[in-house]
């Protein structure tokens, strides 16, 4: 009300996209995002720069001749400045011409593109089976919180995060290839031109190497969360009116704990794309992983950039698409401010 008595209309605030906090959490990562991935450009660069040898005498062998060896470094623009070497680079990538590869002369994206795909086959099937497990362990585990079941659990997921990826993948083969059943491949080498999926059986121990070491991650965390939702005050007020307790678990309970559980499963889901070069390499997979170990003993430096550029991408999007989805799944924070 003003001094002559006249009362003044009451503006409210109008809630603003910046206010958002989706809008303003997808906004800040992505601005995080390109800034990262061009530093991460910087690094891969420099380090593949400082790599021990020469390119031109990894390609043409220890015996070339000085001639061919320079003439090789002015083919492959070796001798121009360091700078704009990486330019020449970024500015290529950014329009999506990846270069040739220094092993053999083919392109790069040719090389890389059905490597990328394999790769893709394993992470998508691993991170999808070994969610859901790890998740309806955790959900059992916590609703039979101290039992038996809960007990030996919480043991072999304890032993499991104790064992390496080959270990892993060794005793898989040692069971179901080598020396007691024979019912699977022991190697997973799919032919050239091939879909992984055209051979599901080549796929099985792979995936389930993948899927054994992430579980426990995911176990862990959505029995502790479930626990805490448990024995919160929303569900305790459900269960005394009545609520079954199938709805109790997971109606109430559930969405609770699922946020932070996502956060672990987008971590081993970025531990999946990084972790996955032992495994490829153990069964003889043909994916990504195994073509950067190839790539860096050939010192195919095209290749080993494109590669190592396309997992920082990968990092930097799924850390973006894993907090995105742990804000939807808390409602309180996902409502705009007003």
């Amino acid at each position: 009300m003003t001094l002559d008595g006249v009362v003044a209309p009451v503006v409210k605030p109008h809630a603003s996209s910046s206010s958002h906090p989706m809008l303003s959490l997808v906004g800040r990562r992505l601005a995080l995002g390109v800034v990262t991935l061009v530093a991460v450009s910087i690094v891969i660069f420099a380090a593949t720069e400082v790599l021990p040898g020469n390119a031109a005498y990894a390609v043409l062998g220890q015996h070339a001749t000085a001639s061919r060896v320079k003439a090789l470094e002015a083919q492959l623009h070796l001798n121009r400045p360091v700078v704009v070497q990486y330019w020449d680079w970024i500015s290529g990538v950014a329009k999506g011409k990846l270069g040739t590869s220094f092993a053999n002369g083919e392109t790069v994206s040719s090389l890389v593109v059905p490597r990328i795909a394999n790769s893709a086959v394993l992470v998508l099937l691993a991170g999808v089976i070994g969610t859901l497990i790890g998740c309806a362990l955790g959900i059992l585990a916590a609703v039979r919180r101290d039992g038996w079941f809960d007990n030996a659990m919480s043991v072999a997921a304890l032993a499991i995060t104790a064992l390496p990826e080959f270990v892993v993948a060794i005793v898989l083969v040692m069971v179901f290839s080598a020396l007691v059943l024979h019912i699977l491949p022991g190697t997973s080498f799919v032919p050239p031109g091939q879909s992984p999926w055209a051979h599901p059986s080549l796929l099985v121990l792979p995936v389930a190497t993948l899927v054994i070491v992430i579980v426990p991650y995911i176990f862990r965390m959505m029995r502790a969360a479930m626990i805490e939702a448990l024995e919160s005050d929303y569900v305790e007020m459900a269960t005394l009116k009545g609520a079954p307790r199938w709805r109790v678990v997971l109606v109430h309970a559930l969405p609770i704990s699922i946020a932070p559980t996502i956060q672990v499963i987008g971590l081993n889901i970025l531990y999946l794309a990084g972790g996955i070069v032992v495994v490829e390499y153990v069964f003889a997979y043909p994916g990504m992983g195994a073509g950067l170990v190839d790539a860096v003993s050939a010192r195919d430096i095209p290749t080993i950039q494109f590669i190592t550029l396309l997992l920082a991408a990968f990092y930097v999007f799924m850390n973006i698409l894993t907090d995105v989805v742990a804000l939807m799944a808390s409602p309180r924070r996902r409502l705009p401010r007003s």
